[in-house]
């Protein structure tokens, strides 16, 4: 069935390798999820874990929800404390009324409901038979001194924090098994839509142990193309009835990553990034509660700051790719993973397509011109690549000049040759060389393209004058035109023998999963302007899809030197075409101080790591705000004492604590200050600790939370 999950990705595999359709993937080399494990009785339980509607970023697997409001908790000494005093009163109480000190009026009630027959000639309490009554009359007054002073005492407290019950573990709960018409297992929604011949197919796989997360978060998405009326009913049964578990399956073959290393929630759409500190600065709704994120986070876009060796690529990057290329595989999410080559993105496995730029023995390309056909389009994006750097982040200072100078040359190249120039070619051109320009000329001649002709006459026209930008441009197109890239960036049609193989980001409307390997070492300008292609590419073509229920996600290692100001405009409009991006930096100097603001303020989710500067803690301080809280003032006052006996006993006083005596007043105000201070972000994050601020495509907010990658 041509579904969603099984659209063609433009032929794109990192290592194709023949496999029978519906075949089960070779088992993680690592222990895998519990999810993962083909096994009945763990996928069931799986399936079957409660994930109730929380906060935005709440890890939902299993999850209990707190209270929103922090319950008022007693300091330990003051609970015991109290508790003995309560019980030294009720004492008390009780010896005075055994011993007649407060008299006998406490044996009024006893008196009113028995006979005078029951009592002795003087009125008194008589011994006839009655013993064991009044005796539980004192049982019963003693109980209700018990209850009385146990309530004042807090005793029940003291019992749930320091008795048998704090002592031994909680025992797990155990959800009662639900009925078959809630049953996830059972899949209801198609019995309900009639497909019951398919649903009782996939609820014995998932009973045999046959079914994957992957499998049913795949299959689900089919179905969302039946309801939505993509697909027919009947080609989905079909499938179904045909294949069961392995219906639908992506057009690699795949049912798994080869290795997972993050927990993965399929059933959400969520990876677990860490777990919330329990900190007096986390919301107490949040506080031991995983941190989950997923696409309806990623959304909003993400930028993750800190310094090397703060856990950037392994706690967050690697994750999120992983849970992406999952999604992939599902058939919901299409990702491209930008970063240096050996960083620890995930294995070559794991990806459709693996670019790895000045490799000679990699499979794929990557197109200089994202797949487009228009030379203006095609010379905007390569503009944005070479010089958007260099753009001043103010309003007119874009990259306008330099796409114009392109286009100049893009669309009279591609009339003459039907296809756009290689990187020495397009070098040629704007270094102005005879050759070049007088054949590129004649072709134009020769087919009587006049409005064309004008367009080189004008480019031609502003070579050599104090303002031509083509010089800067040749400078940056030189970066690419070395040896390492001799066959790199060829663009469909212009490769005679078809063993380029250039991958497109118009390939985004289909789910590849797809890692681009940058040549930092030696080549760091020249992964700079790739990284800046790649990134316009992406913001191109995500805003042209036209199926846009499948998420694209860019994920870029380190986004150093690439957000400029049309990146940053770029980023604001992927909110509404359902793609998001994930940028890391070590710092914020990284970004041009103009564009600071205009950056946190694009990105829904915000993550400050460990070991962030002063200065650039003041940058997230400032984007987060602030907000209003009690401040309790405590004043010591000195108390002098005016009368001989008073400063007796305060000279007693100061000899057995140390201290004079004093007067303690508290004063209690609203106060509004930051919620995470540049100091506090700067010395109080501890190490594999970051403070991550969350945003959803809805417009919910999470504040700013202390979260241990670790956990």
């Amino acid at each position: 069935m041509d579904s969603d999950g099984t659209q063609d990705a433009r032929g794109t595999h990192a290592n194709p390798v023949p496999r029978a359709r519906g075949a089960m993937p070779p088992m993680p080399t690592e222990a895998p999820s519990v999810s993962s494990v083909p096994d009945s009785s763990a996928f069931l339980t799986w399936l079957r874990t409660p994930r109730p509607e929380t906060l935005p970023g709440v890890w939902r697997f299993g999850h209990r929800p707190r209270p929103e409001v922090e319950p008022e908790l007693i300091p330990g000494r003051q609970l015991i404390s109290g508790a003995l005093i309560a019980f030294l009163v009720g004492w008390l109480v009780w010896s005075l009324l055994q011993n007649g000190y407060v008299g006998t009026w406490w044996w009024l009630p006893l008196l009113l409901v028995t006979p005078d027959s029951w009592r002795g000639s003087d009125g008194a309490l008589g011994q006839t038979g009655t013993t064991l009554l009044y005796k539980g009359y004192e049982v019963l007054i003693a109980l209700i001194i018990m209850l009385v002073v146990g309530k004042l005492g807090r005793w029940g407290e003291v019992w749930r924090r320091y008795g048998p019950p704090a002592w031994r573990p909680a025992a797990p709960a155990h959800e009662p098994a639900p009925v078959p018409e809630q049953d996830p297992a059972e899949w209801p929604q198609l019995r309900a839509a009639g497909a019951v011949d398919a649903a009782e197919r996939l609820a014995a796989e998932a009973r045999a142990g046959v079914m994957r997360d992957v499998d049913l978060a795949r299959i689900a998405r089919a179905w969302q193309g039946v309801r939505s009326g993509r697909f027919s009913l009947a080609t989905f049964t079909g499938a179904v009835l045909q294949e069961g578990a392995a219906a639908c399956l992506h057009p690699s073959g795949e049912r798994d990553l080869p290795a997972r290393l993050a927990r993965h929630d399929l059933l959400t759409g969520q990876v677990r990034l860490g777990t919330t500190a329990d900190d007096a600065r986390n919301p107490y709704a949040y506080r031991g509660a995983g941190l989950g994120l997923d696409p309806e986070l990623l959304g909003t876009s993400l930028l993750a700051v800190g310094p090397a060796g703060s856990g950037k690529t392994g706690t967050v990057i690697r994750p999120i790719a992983e849970s992406l290329c999952l999604h992939a595989l599902t058939g919901r999410a299409a990702v491209v993973v930008v970063g240096a080559a050996g960083a620890g993105l995930g294995p070559a496995d794991a990806y459709d397509v693996v670019v790895q730029i000045g490799n000679p023995e990699s499979v794929y390309d990557l197109d200089l011109y994202g797949g487009t056909t228009d030379p203006d389009e095609a010379a905007a994006v390569l503009a944005e690549a070479l010089v958007g750097d260099l753009a001043e982040p103010h309003q007119g200072g874009d990259t306008r000049r330099s796409t114009t100078v392109l286009a100049q040359l893009l669309g009279p190249f591609r009339a003459v040759h039907g296809r756009f120039p290689s990187v020495p070619e397009l070098r040629q051109l704007l270094d102005g060389a005879p050759g070049p320009l007088a054949a590129l000329r004649k072709g134009l001649e020769d087919s009587g393209q006049e409005s064309l002709l004008r367009e080189l006459d004008a480019r031609e026209r502003q070579m050599g004058n104090p303002g031509d930008v083509g010089g800067i441009l040749a400078d940056r197109i030189a970066l690419l035109d070395r040896p390492a890239f001799a066959s790199f960036f060829r663009s469909a049609g212009s490769d005679p023998s078809e063993q380029s193989r250039p991958f497109s980001l118009k390939a985004l409307d289909h789910p590849v999963r797809v890692r681009i390997d940058l040549p930092q070492r030696g080549h760091a300008d020249a992964s700079r302007i790739l990284a800046r292609l790649v990134l316009a590419q992406f913001t191109a073509s995500v805003a042209v899809r036209e199926d846009r229920s499948l998420f694209a996600c860019l994920v870029v290692d380190d986004a150093t030197g690439i957000v400029t100001p049309e990146a940053v405009r770029g980023v604001q409009r992927l909110r509404s075409g359902n793609a998001g991006v994930v940028l890391t930096l070590r710092t914020l100097d990284d970004v041009p101080r103009p564009l600071r603001g205009p950056l946190l303020g694009a990105i829904g989710c915000r993550m400050a790591l460990s070991g962030l500067t002063p200065w650039d803690g003041q940058d997230f301080a400032e984007v987060w705000g602030k907000e209003w809280i009690e401040a309790r003032d405590v004043t010591d006052r000195q108390i002098i004492a005016e009368t001989p006996a008073g400063k007796v006993l305060h000279a007693v006083r100061q000899v057995i604590t140390g201290k004079a005596p004093t007067a303690r007043a508290v004063t209690v105000r609203q106060v509004e200050r930051e919620r995470w201070s540049a100091s506090e972000l700067a010395h109080a994050v501890p190490p594999g600790h970051a403070v991550l601020s969350l945003t959803t495509v809805t417009g919910e907010h999470a504040p700013p939370l202390l979260v241990d990658l670790r956990g």
